[in-house]
Parts: structure tokens; C-alpha cells; sequence
């Protein structure tokens, strides 16, 4: 598990994560397409650190997840589940991102016709997606 580090766009808001997967995720739900006007692509990571933190902020998207941002450039920097304590930081966000592998697309039944993702991984719809959740 690779050591990563990463910055909103404007580099008020950095983060280092201990270690992280070293696979990413895409997801195509409604949420994280108005979100990011687009797929989010997140890898997860562990023992997250922030710095510049009077510039970041936490929106609770659902009872179980908040998402952070950039106050100042606006930028997508991290998925949060609030029960398992979990975050998924944003592959864009990454500063030499490791080489990282496709491992799933989530929500795979509300993406859009335009585009498809290269490559064999898995492929879940919201309810097989769910399923494995609960």
C-alpha cells in the first residue's frame, strides 16, 4: 500500500495519507455526477492528514458520508463514510499518483450512454452495490 499526498487546485487545502489501496474506484451515481460533473474516481486511504484546514469544508451528502472541498477553488478532494471512519480521496487530486489499477464502477446502471471505462473490473448496479452493504 503506497504512501499518497495530494492538494485542492489552488493548494490551500493538502493532504497526506499514510497508505492508500492501490486500485481506485469510479462512481456514477446522482450524487457524485452533480458533484463533480462527472464520475468520481477515488482511491482509499488511510490515516489521512490534512493541512490548511480553515479552508476545508464537509457537506453531508446522507446519513452515512460527507464530502470535502476546497472553500476557496471549490475542489472535490474526499469521500468520508462516517461509519467505518473511511476516506476516499480523489485520484484527480493526487500529486504523483502511484500507478494505480481500476478496480470497480459502482452505480453502474445511472451512468451516462456517452462513454464507457476501459478494461475488466467489476461492475455494480445501485442494488448489487447495496446489497453488498447491508
Amino acid at each position: 500500500m503506497p504512501r499518497i499526498s495530494g492538494q485542492c487546485l489552488c493548494g490551500a487545502v493538502k493532504f497526506e495519507a499514510q497508505e492508500a489501496d492501490d486500485e481506485f474506484h469510479v462512481c456514477h451515481c446522482g450524487m457524485c455526477r452533480r458533484w463533480g460533473s462527472g464520475p468520481f474516481m477515488a482511491v482509499r486511504a488511510n490515516g489521512v492528514e490534512f493541512s490548511g484546514t480553515e479552508h476545508l469544508d464537509r457537506y453531508r451528502s446522507s446519513e452515512w458520508a460527507e464530502r470535502g472541498f476546497c472553500k476557496k477553488c471549490g475542489s472535490n478532494l474526499f469521500y468520508f463514510l462516517i461509519p467505518g471512519n473511511e476516506y476516499f480521496v480523489s485520484v484527480g487530486a493526487l500529486q504523483d499518483p502511484p500507478a494505480l489499477t481500476l478496480g470497480s464502477e459502482l452505480f453502474i446502471d445511472h451512468k451516462p450512454a456517452g462513454y464507457e471505462l476501459a478494461g475488466s473490473h467489476r461492475k455494480l448496479t445501485e442494488a448489487e452495490f447495496f446489497a453488498e452493504w447491508s
